[in-house]
Formats: C-alpha cells, sequence, structure tokens
C-alpha cells in the first residue's frame, strides 16, 4: 500500500462486514461492494504526474487506489466523477472522466480527447467495466463533468457526460437509455436551439434531478462561460432528452434575482435537491463570479452567489426564485471569496429535508442553509464552516451515516455529513449532522483523509 492510501484517517469507518460470496447488492445509490455501509470515492486527478488517480475508502474501512491502464503524465485521470446504478443490477457503479487522455498522438499544450471509465459494483467491490469516447474525437475534453439520473423511468440510471470543449461549443452525451443508442446534445441540436460559441463551455457542469415529480429526472447543463449577452456571462439549460424539449436559464430570465453581467459564471456549479419537503426535486446554481463589492474590477474572481429555483407540478418555477449572498448570510462578501463555486445537497439533521451547502473557497470556508417545509432555504441558523487549507470548500459533498457507523438498511431516515475538501493542499475534512433538531448544528470538523495530486478535487 502506497504512501496515499496509507493516508491519516482521524475519522474511522465501520468494520465487521459480511464476506462478499453471503451478500447481494441491495440498490443502496452508494454503496459500491454491497455490504450495505456507505462508500466514499475521492478524485486526485494531478497524482502521479498529473496521470491521476481515485481513492476509494469502503465502509469496512478498506481503501483501494484506483488508476487508469496504460495511464500517462497528463491524463487527469478523476477530473470527475459520478454514482449510480447503469447496469441495473442493484449495486453502485462509479464513473471516471479521464478528460486529458489523447487517443492519439498527444498534442503538446492542447486540450485532451477524454475518455470515461466505467467501474461496476459487486459484492467483491469495484471491478473495471466499459470504457466510453466519442467516435470522432477532437479536443473535447470528454469526461470533464459527469452526471447519473433515471432519465426515462426504468430503475436504471443513465450516464451523461459533459464535453466542454467539443468543437460545437461543448456537448453532453447520455448513455444508457432505454432502447436507444448513446444521444448527443449540443446548443446546435436542433431542439435546443441555442446560439453557441466555442468559448461556452456547455456541459462544464451537470446535475439531474425530478423537478415535475413525474418520476423521471431532468438533465440541467451548465454552461459558465455562455456569453448569451455579455462575455462570460454563463447559462444553464434544462433539458428533456426523451420529450426533445430544452429551456434556456440566465440572469436575464424573468423572476431570476441578479442580473446577467460579465464574468459572472452562472451555471458553474449545480446541485439538486428538496428544500422544501414536496417531493420534488429543486435547483441551486452556483454563479461563484457574481460581482457585490464596489469598485469590483473586470475578471476578478468575485464574490459570488447562488441562485435557487423550486420544483413544481409543472417542472421549475421563476416566479419565486432566491439570490442567496453573504450579504444576507453570516460572513462578509469579499471580490475574491467565490461564494458558489461547489454546490451540494443533503438532509443534515433528519427531518426529511435538504440543506444547501455552499463552497467559498475565498474564505476558506462552506456556508450551510436549512431547508424546512414552510418556504423552503431559510437564513435563519444558517452556518459558516471555517477550514484549513488555502481551498477549503473549493469541492464539497455529503455522505450518510458514518457519524454512528450505520448500516444503510436501518429503519430510520439516514443523517448525511458534511465531506469538504482543500484540494491545493490534499486535505478531506468531515463535519457530521446531527439528528433531531429543526436547526442544522453540525459536529466536529476532523480530517477524514490527505493525499496529493489535488485530492479531493472531485467526490462520488
Amino acid at each position: 500500500m502506497n504512501a496515499l492510501l496509507a493516508a491519516l484517517l482521524v475519522l474511522p469507518l465501520a468494520s465487521g462486514t459480511a464476506p462478499a460470496a453471503a451478500r447481494a447488492c441491495g440498490g443502496h445509490p452508494l454503496d459500491f461492494d454491497a455490504d450495505g455501509r456507505p462508500d466514499l470515492a475521492v478524485a486526485a486527478p494531478y497524482a502521479h504526474d498529473r496521470a491521476g488517480s481515485v481513492t476509494v475508502m469502503y465502509g469496512s474501512g478498506e481503501r483501494v487506489e484506483l488508476t487508469q491502464d496504460g495511464a500517462e503524465p497528463g491524463d487527469a485521470f478523476g477530473s470527475a466523477l459520478a454514482v449510480g446504478d447503469f447496469n441495473g443490477d442493484r449495486c453502485a457503479d462509479l464513473a471516471v472522466g479521464v478528460s486529458e487522455e489523447f487517443t492519439g498522438e498527444r498534442v503538446p499544450g492542447g486540450d485532451g480527447n477524454g475518455v470515461v471509465q466505467v467501474y461496476d459494483g459487486s459484492p467483491r467491490g469495484l471491478v473495471p467495466g466499459r470504457e466510453l469516447a466519442l467516435a470522432r474525437p477532437s479536443s473535447d475534453r470528454f469526461g470533464a463533468a459527469l452526471a447519473a439520473g433515471d432519465l426515462d423511468g426504468d430503475g436504471r440510471d443513465e450516464l451523461i457526460v459533459g464535453a466542454p470543449s467539443h468543437r460545437s461549443g461543448g456537448q453532453v452525451t447520455v448513455y444508457g437509455l432505454k432502447g436507444r443508442k448513446p444521444v448527443a446534445v449540443s446548443q446546435k441540436t436542433s431542439w435546443v436551439r441555442q446560439r453557441a460559441a466555442v468559448t461556452d463551455q456547455w456541459g462544464a457542469a451537470l446535475a439531474t434531478g425530478d423537478f415535475d415529480g413525474d418520476g423521471k429526472d431532468e438533465l440541467v447543463v451548465g454552461a459558465p462561460a455562455d456569453s448569451v449577452r455579455q462575455d462570460g456571462q454563463g447559462s444553464v439549460t434544462v433539458v428533456d432528452v426523451r420529450a426533445r424539449r430544452a429551456r434556456l436559464l440566465t440572469q436575464a430570465t424573468p423572476g431570476i434575482h441578479g442580473a446577467a453581467e460579465k464574468w459572472d459564471a452562472f451555471g458553474a456549479a449545480l446541485a439538486t435537491g428538496d428544500f422544501n419537503g414536496d417531493g420534488r426535486a429543486d435547483l441551486a446554481i452556483g454563479v461563484p463570479g457574481e460581482g457585490i463589492t464596489e469598485n469590483q474590477r473586470a475578471m476578478d474572481y468575485g464574490d459570488g452567489a447562488v441562485d435557487v429555483l423550486y420544483g413544481s407540478g409543472g417542472g421549475l418555477r421563476t416566479d419565486r426564485t432566491e439570490a442567496w449572498s453573504q450579504n444576507s448570510l453570516d460572513g462578509r462578501p469579499r471580490y475574491y471569496d467565490r461564494f458558489g463555486t461547489a454546490l451540494a445537497a443533503a438532509d443534515l439533521n433528519g427531518d426529511g429535508v435538504d440543506e444547501l451547502a455552499v463552497g467559498v473557497p475565498g474564505e476558506k470556508a462552506v456556508q450551510v442553509l436549512a431547508g424546512r417545509r414552510s418556504g423552503g432555504l431559510t437564513r435563519e441558523g444558517n452556518l459558516l464552516v471555517k477550514g484549513k487549507g488555502q481551498d477549503f470548500g473549493a469541492s464539497v459533498s455529503a455522505l450518510p451515516g458514518w457519524e454512528r457507523y450505520r448500516s444503510l438498511s436501518a429503519q430510520r431516515r439516514p443523517v448525511y455529513g458534511l465531506v469538504i475538501a482543500s484540494p491545493d493542499q490534499g486535505l478531506v475534512m468531515y463535519a457530521p449532522g446531527r439528528r433531531g433538531s429543526d436547526r442544522v448544528r453540525l459536529g466536529k470538523l476532523r480530517r477524514l483523509a490527505e493525499g496529493t495530486g489535488l485530492y479531493g478535487y472531485a467526490f462520488g
């Protein structure tokens, strides 16, 4: 076991799992090895001379480092991660983006073609599965963003792969739709009907959620560099692949708070969760380039903001959106904070309603807003979690059950905790949620693991 796998683990994982031969996949979306406990994948795309690696931290306490067969320096294995049941066997599978790999001869200084490596979950843990690539690769960065969701309602997740440097201005490809070959969608697709520029980065961020409650997920595509009217203002497109419908959202969309300004990067981060407990997914959109403080200069990082849209029977509503910034929350907005760089949604207190965690890496912090059944997200009792590391909050995720090492099959609803990284320093921290309070109270922030090569750049 190398030094990366032997990294200090202050928070121990559960032990005492049953033998693999006696287990069967139980259908939990976070369990790779069918032992009934949550597992976590941590990406380090710059490890091993930027060839990249992914460390899988099983709930049993075992750690395994995944690397790509034939890895080469610069491939960036782990540039994105997604977890879902892609083959329908009720074990969680892991997709790993390798966005800088060249399928042919490497072009010095050029963007990679990109591939995606899928690992299948099994009672033995993750095992190598298929590799995905575009039929006619270019400097696409295929695999720079990934998402999983059941878009057709068949009980099996589809895998969505972003290629934000595709020559069309960005493209996403959907794998696994029932009875269909992979479906490629871009701004130039006839039913999307958007103006495309090669710099738009359409597909740099992805998410899925059932916004209308029909049992089928919709796809959300972020294009943070899209210059719809202003350079780099950003856009988000809600896509229904089955119905061939697309809906463009920007800060100029009526009802969405804020103004579309240069370099806002609207859509740089996306997260879906149920913030008001109505059974429909809601959407949080990161706008880390949003300028709030006076005299901000062009191309400054940005104070940052987050726009939230709520689901309804007719899909996402724009008549009651929210805009969140540190103007109304704990903390103080600064032009370098980049509030909204990373987002995660999860139930941190066990009340059945999701909270929203917002990465604020310029402040070395994560801001947490509580969800509630009456009105959704609230500023009341919001938390500012400060951490160590130069970019603490650059990536954030959530994981259930570790605070008491409980099986995911337990009767009670699991309480999630926050997993937060400082990738520049290779630190991954964990703050457990606490059950039984209307307000959100997190346990003590503690070190979960550490590594090198932008360790913690992405979670699965």
